[in-house]
């Protein structure tokens, strides 16, 4: 009998993973970017709000000088300017000069597909997702009425070989004022400078103000590689003086619009892996803001401070948009607090410098795999005395494991009495009931924290390692890992003492099982950290039990 029932159990384990395998195939994959629709019609300027101001369209960045005015149908760009650099392909809509459209080549969408890349902004194919800047002002293009139609010498611009700059020019004209919008790429470089010239030939005096914001619906986060697709920060954030990354989710701009002066800093949009962000210039002071439009977009953007140009005088302001990976080293080097978007929450001082340690590791072994396996052992020997402690300390309950059971028999359902017996065995046989949790729990922090270093990384992303695993971002293909951790987890419980009690004692059984299935679409970088880790636990523990137990049985 006890047979057949092994043999059930046994097959319809198979059973079970035969359809988890197959279930992942079906539907485990991310869904490939459909293509993108047509830029839609502009009626709508997407300007920010002035609450000063009553306007009839509440995208609109009116400067407080600006009286509201009647909403007209813009004209739609009938054709997008293309650019593309070895980073970065992108689509200017001309009207309004906003970027619609942005790919990352060097990025895949997914790995078995490395020619579609990852889109980060888009203009309503999957999601609308867009960086628009302007002039806003009395007598700048950009008003409630409709936005400036920039034209251009040519559709398509290319970063070619040998050439280290690229530089697209719109040109806009109105009322005896000339404007030039200038995009400036570099190579290898994810930012790219956004600046306007104006050459004011009128007889009376300019005056207006930049604007630059990020608009964004409420889609979920395309790069995201976790089971629920919402274990990393999708939202807005900001640089202020009193927070150098204060987070403005999109639940804060459905209660409430924002609006703060601030000196320098930055805007930004954060998902998984990504992050795109607007940084005016460090020593201007900027009116940031963010909102909900009446369509239900988001919006976090700044508002710079007044430029002025006399009759026949030229003027220039600028921002610095970056649209990229969350590279923490260059982030850092854009814009004070910027590098914060790579956001290890609460635990960051420890997230980062095990960060900096991995990838030193990784620059000696050049594999993130191996270098994640290292870096386990490094931060398992640097806790070895602590760990030591609590395996000594379970060893020795262990140990006495037959007296608990005796004192059991003897007290029955007497809790009372029970509790006496084993607090007195305790103290005679030298034992802290608490030494093995203390030091688990000091160990806590640091491995929460290497969960997030992994988990948020961008390094990871389709990094492999060996084998099937292709990419330790992602959900191992074959849940292998997930199953030798809860392997790893039942080996290790069979050295620990069973708890006295007997409830206590099956729900312990049960975690080996539940935890594989909580592992299964995990990360499998952060699985195979977590294998290393229980092999190496396994190993320490019974080194220390079995000395224990052999000390015991010479005495």
């Amino acid at each position: 009998m006890d047979i057949q029932r092994s043999i059930l159990l046994v097959a319809l384990a198979i059973v079970s993973y035969l359809m988890v395998l197959q279930w992942n195939e079906d539907y485990g994959q991310a869904a490939l970017p459909t293509q993108s629709a047509a830029v839609a019609s502009n009626s709508n300027p997407d300007l920010p709000d002035a609450p000063a101001v009553a306007s009839s369209n509440d995208d609109i960045p009116a400067a407080n000088s600006e009286q509201a005015q009647p909403e007209s149908t813009a004209a739609v760009s009938d054709q997008l300017i293309r650019v593309k650099t070895d980073v970065l392909d992108l689509a200017i809509d001309p009207r309004g000069g906003d970027i619609v459209q942005l790919t990352l080549p060097a990025y895949p969408r997914r790995q078995d597909r490395p020619e579609i890349p990852f889109q980060l902004f888009d203009n309503g194919g999957e999601r609308l997702y867009l960086a628009q800047s302007g002039l806003i002002g009395s007598n700048a293009p950009d008003k409630s009425s409709g936005r400036a139609l920039w034209s251009s010498a040519q559709q398509q611009y290319q970063l070619a070989d040998g050439q280290d700059e690229l530089v697209v020019e719109l040109k806009y004209s109105e009322a005896g004022v000339n404007y030039i919008k200038r995009f400036s790429f570099k190579r290898g470089q994810y930012e790219l400078d956004v600046a306007y010239r104006i050459d004011n030939q009128s007889t009376q005096a300019w005056s207006g103000n930049m604007f630059a914001q990020l608009k964004r619906d409420s889609s979920g986060d395309p790069s995201s590689t976790t089971a629920t697709g919402t274990a990393t920060y999708l939202g807005a954030a900001m640089w202020t003086s009193e927070e150098p990354y204060k987070k403005v989710s999109m639940s804060d701009m459905d209660k409430q619009a924002d609006k703060e002066t601030v000196q320098g800093g930055w805007v930004a949009w954060l998902q998984h892996y990504f992050v795109t962000a607007w940084i005016p210039g460090k020593d201007t002071s900027n009116v940031v803001q963010t909102r909900k439009d009446t369509k239900g977009n988001y919006i976090i953007g700044f508002t710079g401070p007044t430029l002025s140009v006399a009759a026949g005088a030229q003027a220039e302001t600028s921002a610095i948009l970056y649209a990229g990976p969350k590279i923490q080293k260059h982030l850092g080097e854009l814009s004070p607090g910027l590098e914060l978007t790579v956001d290890y929450g609460i635990l960051w001082f420890l997230a980062q410098p095990i960060f900096w340690l991995l990838e030193h590791i990784h620059s000696i072994l050049g594999n993130w795999g191996w270098s994640i396996i290292v870096l386990t052992i490094i931060i398992k020997l640097a806790f070895f005395p602590l760990s030591a402690a609590s395996y000594k300390s379970m060893a020795r309950m262990r140990a006495v494991s037959p007296k608990l059971a005796a004192l059991k028999e003897q007290h029955g359902d007497d809790r009372q009495k029970m509790s006496q017996a084993m607090m007195e065995l305790y103290k005679k046989e030298k034992i802290n009931p608490l030494g093995g949790c203390l030091p688990i729990l000091v160990q806590m922090p640091v491995f929460l924290a290497l969960y997030w270093t992994l988990l948020e990384s961008v390094e990871m992303r389709q990094a492999p390692w060996l084998l099937w695993i292709t990419d330790l971002s992602i959900k191992d293909p074959f849940f292998l890992l997930p199953i030798i951790m809860g392997a790893t987890m039942f080996i290790q419980q069979q050295l620990n003492p069973t708890p006295p009690d007997p409830m206590q004692a099956k729900v312990m059984k049960l975690m080996p099982i539940i935890f594989t299935f909580f592992f299964l679409w995990f990360p499998a970088g952060l699985v195979l950290y977590w294998v290393v880790n229980n092999v190496l636990s396994i190993a320490q523990q019974w080194y220390i039990t079995r000395k224990i137990e052999a000390a015991a049985a010479k005495a």
